[in-house]
């Protein structure tokens, strides 16, 4: 591959040079505000914590965890079965 295409192909996952060596090397910090700017505008201190969704996050962590959605659950299947199964056999063997 020719060093432009590659560089045109990683052009939006590499961020443009804001600070280059002879800005550094010059002294003068006037030229590096937008260096700075950029990383005043940063967030500081501890990342938040992302809230979770779905099933998980709902019913088994923090403090309102419970098993209790579970349990529903594989009684729901195990009636929901039982009732196929107990209409299937009692169309199939009328007493």
């Amino acid at each position: 591959m020719h060093v432009s295409l590659v560089r045109r192909q990683l052009g939006g996952i590499i961020p443009p040079k804001i600070a280059t060596p002879s800005l550094l090397t010059s002294g003068s910090g006037a030229s590096l505000t937008p260096l700075v700017n950029f990383y005043s505008k940063l967030p500081k201190g501890q990342a938040a914590t992302a809230a979770g969704g779905g099933i998980k996050a709902r019913f088994f962590n923090g403090k309102n965890a419970s098993a209790a959605p579970l349990v529903w659950t594989i009684l729901g299947l195990f009636t929901f079965g039982y009732t196929i199964d107990y209409q299937k056999h009692h169309k199939n063997h009328p007493h």
